[in-house]
This record gives C-alpha cells, structure tokens and sequence, in this order.
C-alpha cells in the first residue's frame, strides 16, 4: 500500500559534517518506441516546483531511518508519483539553497520508471510533465541537475553502445 502523504519537518534529516543538508533526488525516465536516438527516444519526468521557480527533478532531505535509495525512491513517489528501479548514484554536487542562505549536498540517481499513479501526495502542489531530454535541458533551473542529466545521456549512450555492439559481435561469430 503507498502512503498518500508527504513527510514533513526535519527531525530525521541528515547533515553534511559542515551542517549542510543532504538532499536526494532522481530523474524518472522511460524509453519511448520509434524514436531515434536517446534525445528522442528517452523521455524524463520534471516536477514544478511549489513557488513556480521552473522545472526540476524529485529531490528532498535524506532522513536517518532510510537508505540514500529508499529516500530517492519516496521523493519519485512523493512529488511526482512515480515508482521504479534506482539505479547507479550519478554524482554528488554542493549547491547554494535558493530559499535559505545555506549550502546543501546534492545526490542524484537515475529512476527507470515502472509505475505512474494517478494519485499522489503532492499532486496539488506540484504538476509533472513528461518532456524530451532537450525540453528538460532548457526548462531545468538548476545546473547541477543539468550536470546530473548529462551524466545520465552519457551513461545510457554508453551502455546501448555496448550492447549493440556485443549483439553485432555475436551476430559476426556466428
């Protein structure tokens, strides 16, 4: 059964040892058929933000009750109400709070969406949008999730590298 309500407050929350908080997030994606390319072929899932500041991807504090994957995953579902696989961390990046005047420490992991429910926690606080790569590159606010997002093209272009190429060696030898 998921929970249909968001945590709140900031007992749980975990600090950097300078006092920064730790924020996780995600990017949900899904593979779309027909297209050509990871540019047209991979959609990724942006949220508004409550304040309207632009798009952005699901992130919030990790709290000391869960794993950095399990804080990922309730964020996916929590602000964008998707469910699905957290992969590989894609880095770690210290950014300056644009509501507080504090620094914070960034963890970002790829989600490969499974699921999207029509009902959500934050669903009448935020609104989702499923857009292109280049869509989410011009609509991102923060240039740490577009660095996260790269990271994210270059991991996949890789790895479809690899297995056509492993297909097409297969093919060769046979």
């Amino acid at each position: 059964m998921v929970s249909l309500v968001s945590r709140q407050g900031r007992q749980l929350q975990r600090y950097t040892k300078s006092g920064g908080r730790l924020v996780v997030g995600c990017i949900p994606y899904k593979f779309c058929p027909g297209g050509e390319g990871l540019d047209k072929s991979m959609e990724v899932l942006v949220i508004s933000s409550p304040k309207g500041n632009g798009l952005l991807f699901p992130k919030g504090g990790w709290e000391t009750d869960e794993t950095i994957k399990e804080a990922a995953s309730r964020e996916a579902l929590e602000e964008a109400g998707v469910q699905g696989n957290v992969e590989r961390k894609l880095g770690r990046w210290r950014y300056k709070s644009r509501t507080y005047d504090a620094y914070y420490e960034g963890i970002m992991f790829p989600l490969n969406v499974t699921e999207e429910l029509g009902d959500w926690p934050e669903m009448h606080v935020r609104q989702r949008k499923w857009v292109t790569v280049a869509e989410a590159r011009e609509g991102c606010q923060h240039p740490w999730m577009k660095e996260a997002l790269e990271r994210l093209v270059k991991r996949l272009s890789n790895s479809g590298r690899r297995r056509r190429s492993s297909s097409s060696s297969t093919i060769a030898a046979s």
